[in-house]
């Protein structure tokens, strides 16, 4: 199973969860339409919050990333 999740809530809100349910965080960013993704250090953090947050998920089909990188070397 998956360790990352694409959620509607804040970024504050996620990560206040996930200290509430003692679940690890890799990475977090924030989506440009709305929303974080929430990569979960272990797959079985990721299925705890999966199911407590069902109502907030967003199809990963449906989700837009910024670019981390630039399309040009630096050098």
């Amino acid at each position: 199973m998956s360790r990352t999740l694409y959620l509607t809530l804040e970024e504050g809100t996620v990560i206040a969860r996930c200290l509430k349910e003692k679940v690890g965080v890799s990475a977090i960013e924030r989506l440009p339409g709305g929303g974080v993704r929430l990569v979960c250090n272990s797959g079985d953090g990721a299925a705890r919050l999966r199911k407590l947050l069902k109502a907030h998920l967003i199809p990963e089909e449906g989700v837009a990333r910024e670019r981390h990188r630039p399309n040009t070397p630096l050098w």
